[in-house]
């Protein structure tokens, strides 16, 4: 019997030890295997045997075989992880906008510069053809570099989507794998066994943890060991060994830009502005902070540059005397667009126009209209605000919707309760921009009126050059020649043809002077003119030379044109700005994002880690237990051989 209880404590050390090399040996063999937690073979003794002195041992047993890990390590990495693959996916793509932004060869700013410089050299010498030549020069390359950094942020749009396409086939792929460890780690768990599957349970820690660099995700873990995996606001990715599955789909206003869908029951759903984290998180944060407002910050640029420059250019005389044109294509009126929901239940569809009544009041932001059944209102996407409303009878009857520097006007159709529309004033103008005129001597400098004071004057009186009320249209007697005849120093008439003409008695005060306000044009009477002078406003017929148009388009460069008195420059230098501040702010948090994912993985491997040196060391001990019970084995036999031959003789 001693034999015997000898020969079973020898085994269950024998078999125990050999356990626990086994262990060791698949720890050493899994050092660098990504995921892996080390295991450790938990032993105990085994029950004693009762004897009649007392209690026999009766040798060791391995209780588990556990997986060293820290659950509250393995969260912190999957949470560092998600933000870290935000902000570098962010910064990644944000960089490239600064960096084209801002370089001196790519951006606007040079360009710009180079456009009003030649503009002034027109000032400077409003008769000569070739600097008007250089001016058309200078405008074609602006409008060529507004059309350049339109195309570059359309095609960062189509990479995008491109990448939007990859990122959720790989979270597909990752939910299905987890689906499938999931059926595995049940069916050890259903087994009764009590013995977890420990490499089971690393390859699932380290897919969800592959997940979280795709998209921010939460994880619940159920009685049957199967893991519940969550995106979004809750949206159901992995159940037991279920998966369910996102999508690309088509934006509800515009089919060239992709969303995230979830599938379900009944339908597919957009989640994007529910998703945050990971590199789907960064992606989509970027194309609506940075990729977005770029387009609508460069449209208002050349949209409002446009307007201004056409209105002013309109308010002059060419070198052929007549009134300017366009200088650029009017996109004020043609680039801004209302884009229908594909959802919106109005048979037929509802048609909306939108153009810009007030460059000096746009914003860098998209519009939402929506109709409750009882009215319209538009909201300012960027801020989330109710802009202005209108009673749907009064909208669809004739009244425009007005905010912003934009009015929206209905033109046919029908609406449902529900129905919305995107709006955008400038998102597409600077791809729309164009030049106008192609002949130099179309260029307006000079203005297309001027005055003159008759030579036999004897007062002191005197008539300022005068300019043209604006903005365009202007009055259709503007160039009609008005005489002012002061009948005594301190009484005038103005005869000539125009509204209002003739005006006669007019009071005259010497000190104050007067504006004069005629047909579109104004001009300072000023000084004490004496009875019968005369002062005369004409046409500016073979004003060649005259730059007084030139010197105000120039002017144009600093003045205060759009939104909070912005100049072009300005209001360019503000989105380069604002792209350079999300850029860093995205590169610094992601630094310090990285030293807090690194201090969670150091964590996780303090625990969970292969440390070489001490499984040598384990090795060489548990190997000494081996054949210690060996020897023990051996020694149980050697005994009963005694015994035995004892017996025999």
């Amino acid at each position: 019997m001693a034999n015997a209880g000898l020969l079973g404590v020898g085994i269950s050390g024998l078999l125990s030890f050999q356990r626990a090399l086994t262990t060791i040996s698949h720890n050493i063999s899994n050092a660098n295997t990504e995921g892996y937690s080390r295991q450790r073979v938990e032993l105990s003794t085994r029950p004693p045997q009762r004897a009649a002195n007392g209690y026999m041992g009766q040798g060791v047993k391995v209780d588990d075989i556990r997986r060293m890990v820290s659950e509250f390590a393995n969260a912190q990495i999957q949470s560092s992880t998600s933000s870290y693959k935000h902000l570098r996916a962010f910064y990644d793509l944000s960089s490239q906008v600064d960096n084209m932004l801002a370089d001196q060869q790519t951006g606007l700013a040079p360009t710009l510069q180079g456009f009003f410089e030649a503009m002034q050299d027109v000032a400077d010498d409003p008769v000569s053809l070739p600097a008007r030549q250089v001016l058309l020069s200078e405008a074609g390359s602006l409008v060529n570099r507004f059309r350049f950094l339109d195309q570059r942020l359309e095609n960062i749009n189509q990479d995008i989507n491109s990448q939007l396409r990859n990122i959720v086939s790989d979270v597909n792929s990752y939910a299905r794998a987890i689906a499938d460890v999931n059926r595995d780690i049940s069916m050890v768990y259903g087994n009764g066994t009590g013995q977890l599957p420990n490499d089971l349970l690393d390859r699932r820690d380290q897919l969800v943890r592959e997940l979280a660099e795709q998209v921010s995700v939460t994880t619940v873990l159920q009685d049957n060991g199967a893991l519940n995996v969550f995106i979004g606001n809750g949206q159901t990715l992995v159940v037991g060994d279920k998966a369910q599955t996102i999508a690309v789909i088509n934006n509800q206003y515009d089919a060239a830009k992709l969303e995230v869908g979830y599938v379900a029951s009944v339908g597919t759903i957009s989640i994007s502005n529910q998703l945050s984290g990971g590199k789907l998180g960064g992606v989509l944060e970027f194309r609506s902070r940075v990729v977005e407002s770029s387009e609508n910050a460069l449209g208002r640029v050349a949209l409002g540059l446009a307007r201004t420059f056409n209105d002013q250019n309109r308010l002059g005389a060419d070198l052929n005397g007549a009134l300017g044109g366009n200088f650029f294509n009017d996109i004020d009126q043609s680039s801004p667009r209302v884009l229908p929901n594909i959802n919106n239940g109005g048979a037929p569809m509802a048609d909306i126009s939108v153009s810009v009544t007030d460059v000096s009041a746009l914003t860098v932001s998209d519009y939402r209209l929506d109709y409750d059944g009882a009215s319209f209102a538009l909201t300012r996407i960027s801020d989330n605000t109710v802009v202005t409303s209108l009673a749907a009878g009064a909208f669809t009857g004739g009244t425009p919707l007005t905010a912003d520097g934009i009015s929206l006007s209905y033109n046919s159709g029908g609406f449902a309760i529900g129905d919305n529309f995107l709006v955008q004033p400038t998102a597409r103008a600077a791809r729309d921009i164009d030049l106008q005129i192609s002949n130099p001597s179309e260029v307006a400098a000079a203005a297309p009126i001027r005055s003159s004071a008759d030579i036999n004057n004897i007062g002191s009186g005197e008539i300022s050059a005068g300019s043209v009320v604006g903005p365009p249209p202007t009055n259709a007697d503007l160039q009609q020649t008005v005489t002012i005849t002061f009948t005594s120093p301190t009484t005038y008439d103005i005869t000539g043809v125009g509204a209002g003409l003739p005006s006669v008695g007019n009071v005259y005060n010497p000190s104050t002077g007067v504006t004069l306000n005629v047909n579109g044009w104004t001009a300072d009477l000023t000084g004490a003119p004496a009875s019968g002078d005369q002062f005369v406003m004409t046409a500016n017929t073979n004003g060649v030379s005259d730059n007084r148009n030139a010197l105000l388009l120039s002017g144009l460069q600093s003045a205060a044109s759009l939104l909070a008195g912005a100049n072009f420059q300005s209001a360019y230098g503000q989105l380069v700005a604002d792209v350079g501040v999300a850029t860093r702010e995205a590169d610094v948090t992601s630094n310090a994002q990285k030293i807090m994912l690194d201090q969670s993985v150091a964590q996780r491997e303090s625990v969970s880690g292969v440390n070489l040196d001490e499984e040598a060391a384990n090795l060489v001990r548990y190997q000494q237990a081996y054949q210690a019970a060996a020897q023990v084995i051996s020694t149980a036999n050697d005994l009963f051989d005694i015994l035995l031959g004892a017996v025999r003789r």
